[in-house]
């Protein structure tokens, strides 16, 4: 959508997906709102900059112990919203926060602060080199339905930290837990104009996208990152794109079949399986697969699925009946292509029109769509298949457009640590799966399809600033070796100082000292 193109103002509802009610209804951000919030944006964000970062991070803490205090409430509102159980939402979102703000409380200051750069190149050795963090200015942020408070959080509080002032445009599905961050800034300290939310729907996006923002950091589908990184390429903006995943899970022929398929059940079902960590294909050895697919089918079948707000609930709804349509055409074409149903398979229509029982599916190949390298399925499925080699998982696990994470399961921590080398993906887990998300150290991100850039740890927060390099000469009154005039002896005579600087042998280097001497004299102090 071009920026001043026409926009009719419209509303969006946020409903709970376990019950259809409507929690609230907002108005949609058009171009012109967009445009004004990232003006006042960028004319806040000098004076938040100015606040230094120990203020900065002072409000971080402020924030973090807001959170904590209302830490039930919030992960009740996500599992309003989002459907989730309150429990996942308190541990795989409200914990997450938290920690993260305690990363950067902890660490922002020794990772942004001033940093000396030493010159290793003897010619360089008059100067004083200096590396400077500085921040972009405004980050946009597009943040999806599945995590609606742990990811646009731990991607705010990490531009806010490096100095910038963040627009946040949320999930259309779910804006209410955007506006609750909103406010939980707002109680830390944090200026009206230096966090901002505009709920709408993909135009609002588009719109933030074309605006004159510094940086955008964008989570989603492939086809729409795809579709950013074409427009922000037109005016070279800065772009972090996680794009999502279709993880392997590796079970290695000593692995224990009760802790591995228990890890699988978890790491295929959390979040009703729409979790870009989620693992979406599982290769188990031939010679425990018999057992681990009677292990993974009993588990499943005991999970229970229900409302997220009512306490025994394991796995909760999907967010709509579109993502149901596209689970259930995923397990229709396995069944039709020879794969057996050992668990669910099948919408629980006395529940509602959102909930898919966890279903677990045997003896799949990558014919079919829920294997398939290019198609997530992002829902309640565990698609299982044998393999017969350490080679052969590696290649199944490889044979994908994506690449975000990967877990292996072993007794041999030095085995799946090797055979994680070989896994192109942005993070190998060895006997767990999708908790890397919380582990607020470790970067967050993938290669190929699965995105550029990094969120989270130091690299996330690096992410959020300019490196400036400052260099100041020592001898301000000694003229460079280097400038002009050239001619005469000075080409014989700077060979020499190369030799002087790089060569190896003793004797060569004294030489090159005494003929290269004659270099500092043709220039005049």
């Amino acid at each position: 959508m071009a920026p001043n193109a026409e926009f009719a103002v419209t509303r969006i509802a946020s409903v709970n997906p376990a019950t259809g009610e409507v929690l609230g209804e907002l108005d949609s951000a058009g171009p012109t709102e967009v445009r004004s919030a990232v003006a006042r944006a960028r004319a806040a964000q000098p004076d938040w900059n100015a606040w230094g970062i120990r203020n900065r991070v002072k409000a971080l803490g402020r924030f973090q112990q807001i959170l904590l205090a209302r830490k039930t409430d919030i992960a009740r509102r996500i599992a309003q919203e989002a459907g989730k159980p309150q429990v996942e939402a308190l541990l795989t979102e409200v914990l997450v926060v938290l920690d993260a703000a305690r990363f950067l409380i902890d660490n922002a200051f020794a990772i942004l602060r001033d940093e000396k750069l030493a010159h290793g190149n003897l010619a360089m050795k008059s100067k004083s080199g200096r590396i400077l963090h500085e921040p972009y200015g405004v980050v946009g942020i597009i943040s999806p339905w599945n995590y609606p408070f742990s990811i646009p959080a731990t991607e705010t509080l990490a531009a806010l930290v490096a100095g910038n002032a963040v627009v946040l445009k949320p999930s259309e599905l779910t804006p209410l837990i955007a506006l609750e961050l909103e406010g939980l800034l707002r109680q830390a300290g944090v200026p009206n104009d230096i966090f901002q939310v505009l709920p709408g729907e993909g135009e609002t996006g588009a719109a933030l996208v074309e605006s004159e923002i510094d940086k955008l950091v964008f989570t989603g589908s492939v086809a729409t990152g795809r579709r950013i990184a074409q427009t922000a390429a037109q005016r070279l903006l800065p772009v972090v794109l996680e794009l999502g995943g279709k993880d392997p899970m590796i079970v290695l022929e000593d692995a224990d079949v009760d802790v591995a398929s228990s890890g699988a059940v978890w790491g295929a079902f959390v979040n009703a399986g729409q979790t870009c960590l989620s693992i979406e294909r599982c290769y188990v050895h031939q010679s425990l697969y018999s057992a681990f697919l009677d292990a993974c089918a009993e588990k499943a079948r005991k999970l229970r699925v229900g409302n997220g707000m009512d306490p025994s609930t394991e796995i909760g709804p999907m967010i709509n009946e579109r993502q149901v349509r596209i689970v259930e055409s995923h397990v229709e074409d396995a069944r039709q292509r020879g794969a057996r149903v050992l668990a669910g398979g099948a919408r629980l229509r006395e529940l509602g029109p959102t909930f898919f029982a966890p279903t677990v599916l045997a003896d799949v190949d990558h014919g079919m769509r829920v294997m398939q390298k290019d198609a997530e399925t992002f829902g309640p499925v565990l698609p299982i298949a044998p393999f017969s080699s350490d080679a052969e998982a590696v290649r199944l696990a490889n044979d994908s457009d994506y690449g975000l994470a990967a877990s292996i399961w072993t007794r041999d921590r030095a085995r799946g640590e090797r055979l994680a080398r070989q896994i192109n993906v942005g993070t190998v887990m060895v006997n767990d799966a999708v908790s890397c998300f919380s582990i607020s150290e470790a970067p967050h991100g993938g290669v190929k399809s699965s995105g550029v850039g990094r969120t989270h740890g130091r690299w996330g927060l690096e992410e959020m600033a300019r490196v400036k390099y400052i260099d100041s000469d020592l001898l301000p009154r000694m003229k460079k070796i280097w400038w002009f005039g050239y001619g005469g002896g000075l080409a014989g005579e700077m060979e020499n100082f190369v030799d002087l600087l790089y060569a190896r042998p003793l004797r060569q280097k004294l030489k090159a000292a005494v003929r290269s001497a004659g270099a500092l004299w043709r220039k005049k102090l």
